[in-house]
């Protein structure tokens, strides 16, 4: 099992991210059309338990000047980022629970470019959502930890993408949102 301390933040350089890269720096997920075996689901709950404590470090890394950049021409600044990222994960926790409680739901898809722009995005400092993701990835990491291997097999229905995802496949997707977005916060400030 990988350990927190394996997940560091991605330092990408300019130079090795054109434009297209900028917006997907570690590529688009892959998921498995298989069920996770035990040890790559502990990989990737393990990831989402570093999560908090990178984007805290990323964000005192870029400062509070860094935070106001965007990682590339049209994209969100590094604290719409982190508020993004609170927003979403507190979804993703939402639909396990509802995956797991109810059968195959469908979850509520929302705009979040429009979320993005709402004016608390300006009024919070980003410490607020690092608390909550702190807080958040605390009760969903404990959730996922203790899931049985039949109930890794729930389902949730995405009207937006006209697609059913398994909590293992959920799991994958919703690692890699938060790498995903670590990496945009690694380059902040750095010419696109």
């Amino acid at each position: 099992m990988l350990t927190v301390n394996q997940f560091k933040p991605i330092q990408l350089t300019a130079m090795e991210t054109p434009l297209i890269d900028r917006q997907y720096p570690i590529g688009k997920p892959e998921l498995p059309t298989q069920p996770l075996t035990p040890a790559e689901r502990a990989d990737y709950i393990e990831q989402l338990a570093a999560l908090p404590a990178q984007l805290t470090a990323a964000a005192r890394q870029a400062g509070g000047a860094g935070l106001e950049q965007s990682y590339r021409p049209g994209g969100w600044s590094g604290r719409q980022v982190i508020h993004h990222v609170a927003d979403v994960h507190l979804n993703f926790y939402l639909r396990y629970r509802l995956a797991l409680t109810e059968d195959n739901p469908t979850i509520r898809a929302f705009d979040m470019n429009a979320w993005a722009a709402l004016p608390d995005n300006d009024a919070v400092p980003v410490t607020v959502s690092l608390a909550l993701l702190e807080a958040l990835h605390s009760r969903w990491v404990t959730l996922l930890w203790h899931l049985t291997e039949t109930e890794w097999q729930r389902t949730f229905y995405h009207p937006l993408y006209d697609r059913t995802y398994t909590l293992d496949q959920a799991l994958v997707q919703y690692s890699w949102h938060g790498r995903h977005h670590l990496a945009h916060l690694g380059l902040l400030g750095e010419e696109g």
